[in-house]
């Protein structure tokens, strides 16, 4: 499957509190998720080089429509959830629209 539609979501953890961030995204991968649909084709977590508590999510999905639909989910909304007691602040968002590219995980 191809991504038609993504985003890449910028968080910062509480002071500290990066490890816990990463290991709540990557719960997304597991069964059950969000990111372990066939609709979610790209599932990213990336850390800053310079402050691991600046945390990077790029997923990419079949549809906007798709992403929608499994974001207002259970599973999804435990995930989100959780943030509140982890993000120093606001994740900021930029949408994306795939172009072409390769993801092998």
């Amino acid at each position: 499957m191809k991504a038609n539609y993504g985003f890449t979501c910028k968080m910062t953890a509480k002071p500290g509190m990066g490890d816990q961030l990463v290991k709540l995204l990557l719960t997304g991968l597991d069964e059950g998720n969000p990111g372990s649909t066939e609709w979610c084709v790209v599932y990213l977590v990336s850390r800053s080089a310079s402050n691991p508590d600046v945390v990077t999510v790029q997923e990419g999905w079949t549809t906007e429509e798709d992403h929608h639909r499994i974001f207002g989910g259970a599973a999804a909304q435990a995930i989100v959830a959780q943030f509140a007691d982890i993000l120093a602040d606001e994740p900021t968002y930029d949408d994306l629209i795939a172009v072409d590219g390769k993801a092998n995980y």
